[in-house]
């Protein structure tokens, strides 16, 4: 092999190399931009006098959590009630003291920027009612997305209920801010007593079927569709580097298959030209200089 043709082999794999490496990290960028291991947040309302009809007393809260577990047993996993057992109150409720039990939950979304059918508002409503004539309690809300473990994405503020009165229901406006991606959840209401934090009862999809199935995404991903024809981009990070990347690949994979085009074809004239290429030349310019 001619010095010429190792030099141009060795530039075709340098070329092929570096080809393989922006693929790998073309991959690696776009399961960056798609990745669901981000911490979870959210901001709530809390109504706890006047329902929904007639809130006269409310507070506002901020949520931070670890990223949403997705894999593992959804038998309360995750949950902090973990002892509970079967009931055997009227509303068909798990719970682990007969005293308490959750009597109804409505669940109400809201916020479809993006008009695709996945809502990132949840407006929780339930009425715990218990034996005795008062008791200060307060709730632990979680959501499970496909079926998988429980994620805690709230807390209630401690609240009196009284009896089995329907005027002391409690409402929870909840905004998912980020974490969460779009799919269906189910939403579980766990009540604890606010004096002593024992477990009281709990109320789920097995329970109403208010509860499941609810097409949910963060804000993050509800983002509503613009059209823009020229788009610039100042800064990097995320989906828009592996776009660029994926550009300069192509051209790139143009310019090595140029490359291996020309590398075969001089190869071909090689093989079929005569022994003394520059002698051929000279033999067909000959007669212009008789």
């Amino acid at each position: 092999m001619s010095t010429l043709s190792a030099l141009k082999t060795k530039r075709l794999n340098r070329d092929l190399l570096l080809v393989g490496c922006l693929l790998a990290l073309t991959i690696s960028g776009l399961a960056l931009a798609d990745t669901t291991d981000e911490p979870r947040s959210s901001v709530s309302r809390h109504i706890t006098e006047g329902g929904r009809d007639d809130p006269v007393s409310s507070s506002n809260s901020a949520e931070e959590y670890g990223p949403l577990a997705t894999s593992g047993s959804r038998e309360k996993n995750g949950a902090r009630g973990q002892s509970a057992k079967p009931g055997g109150d009227s509303s068909g409720a798990q719970s682990i003291d007969h005293d308490f039990w959750i009597f109804d939950a409505d669940v109400i979304l809201f916020n479809d920027d993006d008009g695709d059918g996945y809502f990132h508002g949840i407006d929780l409503l339930f009425d715990a009612d218990t034996i005795y004539s008062a008791a200060e309690v307060y709730a632990v809300l979680y959501l499970s997305l496909d079926f998988g473990p429980w994620n805690e994405y709230a807390v209630t503020e401690d609240f009196w209920i009284f009896g089995a009165s329907g005027s002391d229901e409690y409402v929870l406006v909840t905004e998912l801010m980020s974490g969460y991606p779009t799919g269906e959840y189910d939403l579980l209401i766990e009540l604890f007593d606010a004096v002593d934090n024992s477990f009281l009862a709990s109320f789920g999809p097995e329970d109403s079927p208010e509860l499941a199935y609810l097409p949910l995404e963060d804000f993050n991903k509800d983002a509503p569709f613009v059209e823009t024809r020229v788009t610039v981009s100042h800064g990097g990070g995320g989906a828009a580097d592996a776009w660029m990347i994926a550009i300069l690949l192509l051209l790139l994979i143009v310019r090595v298959a140029r490359k291996i085009w020309r590398h075969r074809n001089d190869k071909l004239i090689r093989i079929d030209s005569p022994s003394s290429w520059s002698q051929f030349r000279l033999n067909t310019r000959r007669p212009f200089h008789d």
